[in-house]
């Protein structure tokens, strides 16, 4: 029942309690008390609005930074990923297997805002030996949703 809760929760944060019932076949307090319980475990973390950026009014720039990491005694991966969540413009951060250490997720108002970040917080850590920048140009599908509609950007169609 659990993961059927965190299935439509995924889909959509907004169901309720009797919402979520009334989709499983179950009962109101049953569903109730098993969110609580995934919340008070940790399973849920929080609940999350999917933003289009694009239609905002707000300029607000994204990109993944891919880094290198040279963890020092007493101060491994964990610590230097633990570090860098606390910055206020990091949105996620990921430990990777292949060609980098870390994944950092970061949001800005503008590029130069992000490349600022980058220079003075991220590329500066002892344990960092490497960055590379890709800036998200469009998001066309984020925590399950798609972005896009039927709507024209002045772009060409292309094939698939």
């Amino acid at each position: 029942m659990k993961k059927r809760i965190l299935a439509l929760l995924t889909e959509n944060a907004r169901l309720n309690n009797k919402e979520l019932a009334a989709a499983l076949g179950a009962d109101e307090c049953e569903i109730a008390a098993l969110v609580g319980e995934m919340e008070s475990e940790g399973i849920i973390k929080g609940y999350r609005t999917v933003l289009d950026y694009e239609k905002l009014e707000e300029d607000t720039v994204s990109a993944i930074i891919e880094l290198k990491v040279t963890p020092e005694a007493d101060y491994g991966f964990e610590d230097v990923a633990k570090h860098i969540s606390q910055f206020s413009e990091v949105e996620s951060v990921y430990l990777m297997s292949g060609a980098c250490d870390i994944i950092v997720v970061v949001k800005g108002k503008s590029f130069r805002e992000v490349a600022t970040f980058v220079a003075e917080q991220l590329a500066v850590m002892e344990a960092v030996t490497g960055t590379a920048t890709q800036f998200i140009m469009r998001r066309y599908k984020e925590f399950f949703t798609p972005l896009y509609g039927e709507e024209d950007d002045g772009r060409a169609k292309v094939s698939l």
